[in-house]
């Protein structure tokens, strides 16, 4: 008699398995197939391979059309099922992401694990790290502690260059790595090596995780779903009982509350050396850089870095932030601080509080939009320096050809060293209107240093043009220190519920409002925001469950907050 399997298809909106018969096919949990289903025929993936009880009757039931090959082991299926309840998203979502781009049917067999001794000994935990600390010791202390442990070690890094460098360096080493190859990481090989995706890596089983610069945006996912990769790889060596390494540039509420954290004893040298130059009293004919950066970018143009000179200007249109024109002080609400901008004759910061239009600092009327931005820039730069500038972009990467750069936070991909580097405005960075706007301008001062190189080697700095001279996270950079800006932040996250010491969503798109009142009478806490809705509750469970329950939640876009907050 032919046996029955319950099947998941890639159809996001059916949420539950459907009976088939397995069509005299030897299918294994996990394994891809293709179905019928109604006129269609669609691919989906065996999630019961022995059904003891069908919803119907063996002879009303279709047969598996084919076997597509092997798909992501129990452990991964199961985590998958974890993710779309914790990020309000389709099941099948996340086992696309775990399953091959190709069809699998055999697996090589995963060598064993080779000693490879670190330099030093690294328990785990998290690490607050300083930007040019070489992570490899790290990597192969966690490989040498799970190496006796049945299972492979998990390597995830925010950025493709970065990945493919750590694993031929392991590699160097002797190490068996797994890096953009399914099967072996499927098979168990000791090392698997990836980006964000990797979180789902196919490895049946963890024997431990090491997640790099846990604060970077490239770790977390910018469409729905919002998820983010530190939580999922926290989540399987907690099913797992694996060990977890965290190395973080400014660690994260969640983060720090994840386990023991340490503080790198050469974070002050290991930072690179900044400069802050407040330009609020510049002279309105100096141009987009200060007289200190051309300066230092004059000098850098008669050495010999490949990159004399790299500007970050992380804004593409045109510019958000107002500032005075009698002052040169920025337009900031008064209540909560954010920067404000022009609606009606009024002025009106994102939370919502309005006043009259005028500068708070001087009272004078005459305000004026901060310059836009990367293309205006790097035609102002090339004027200033009088040499040729590149434009560099997610969409235009560096030509390798040009020895000064302006460019989006794209530039960190593609160029590895420069003489001088210079973020055009922090503020666009420290009044954006979120809660982890400071952490962001952190990391990215931190890839900027990397660039640079320590303040210890004394050989470059990041300048820093601002015209908020006084803001204590300014103070932070230039000192490296920043234990009381980390402790701040996860004291403020406690304080008001925000994850992930509570659950957060935004809910947005046409059904946003229907979404919201059904939220609402399940208890949740809902109020209007730019945009959408934002639903919170007083733990991620809480939410997530309540999410769960309703049915308008597909008919609309729902981002839930990540754990790191």
């Amino acid at each position: 008699m032919a046996g029955v399997v319950r099947v998941l298809t890639e159809v996001a909106p059916l949420e539950r398995g459907f009976d088939y018969l397995d069509g005299g096919l030897a299918l294994a949990l996990g394994d891809r197939v293709r179905v019928a289903l109604g006129p269609r025929s669609v691919r989906g993936w065996v999630i019961d391979a022995d059904l003891a009880e069908p919803e119907r009757g063996p002879e009303t039931l279709r047969a598996v059309t084919a076997s597509l090959g092997l798909g992501p082991p129990a452990s991964v299926i199961e985590l998958a099922r974890w993710a779309a309840w914790r990020w309000c998203a389709p099941w099948g979502h996340f086992l696309s992401t775990a399953s091959p781009a190709r069809i699998v049917r055999e697996l090589p067999v995963a060598p064993a694990p080779a000693p490879t001794p670190p330099r030093r000994r690294w328990e785990p935990g998290l690490y607050h790290l300083a930007p040019t600390t070489d992570p490899l010791d790290l990597v192969l202390s966690a490989y040498e502690a799970a190496r006796p442990r049945e299972g492979s070690l998990l390597v995830v890094v925010p950025h493709e260059g970065w990945a493919e460098r750590l694993a031929a360096r392991l590699a160097r080493r002797g190490v068996a790595v797994a890096r953009e190859d399914w099967a072996r990481a499927r098979a168990g090989w000791p090392v698997v090596v990836g980006t964000r995706a990797a979180a789902f890596a196919p490895v049946p089983r963890l024997a431990g995780a090491v997640v790099l610069d846990a604060d970077d945006d490239a770790l977390v996912s910018s469409a729905a779903p919002t998820w983010d990769a530190p939580t999922v790889v926290a989540e399987r060596c907690r099913r797992d009982g694996a060990p977890l390494w965290v190395g973080a540039l400014w660690p994260a509420p969640g983060l720090v509350g994840r386990g023991d954290y340490r503080r790198d004893p050469d974070l002050v040298g290991g930072w690179p050396r900044v400069v802050v130059l407040d330009r609020r009293d510049r002279d309105p004919h100096e141009g987009a850089l200060a007289p200190a950066v051309l300066e230092a970018a004059r000098r850098a143009l008669a050495g010999d870095e490949p990159v004399a000179l790299a500007v970050v200007h992380q804004r593409l249109g045109a510019g958000r932030l107002l500032a005075c024109r009698r002052c040169g002080a920025l337009v900031r609400c008064p209540v909560c601080g954010q920067a404000e901008g022009e609606a009606n004759d009024a002025l009106r910061c994102p939370s919502g509080h309005a006043r009259a239009r005028f500068c708070a600092a001087c009272a004078s009327t005459a305000l004026r939009r901060v310059r836009s931005g990367v293309t205006t820039l790097a035609r102002d730069v090339a004027a200033q320096l009088g040499v040729a500038v590149a434009e560099v972009t997610a969409a235009r990467p560096y030509d390798g050809a040009t020895r000064v750069v302006v460019g989006t936070e794209a530039l960190f991909a593609s160029v590895r060293r420069a003489g001088v580097v210079c973020v055009a405005d922090a503020d666009q960075y420290l009044l954006a209107p979120r809660s982890a706007a400071r952490r962001q301008f952190v990391h990215a001062l931190g890839r900027a240093g990397r660039l640079v190189g320590p303040r210890r080697e004394g050989r470059a700095a990041i300048y820093v043009q601002t015209r908020r001279g006084d803001d204590p996270v300014l103070e932070a950079v230039v000192a490296a220190r920043f234990d009381d800006l980390v402790a701040e932040e996860a004291a403020e996250a406690r304080l008001l519920g925000l994850a992930p010491y509570g659950g957060e969503a935004r809910l947005s798109g046409d059904g946003a409002a229907e979404l919201a009142g059904e939220l609402g009478a399940r208890g949740v806490s809902v109020r209007e925001g730019a945009g959408g809705f934002i639903a919170r509750a007083r733990d991620v469970a809480t939410l997530c469950d309540a999410l769960a329950a309703c049915a308008s939640r597909r008919r609309c876009r729902v981002a839930v907050a990540g754990g790191d907050g």
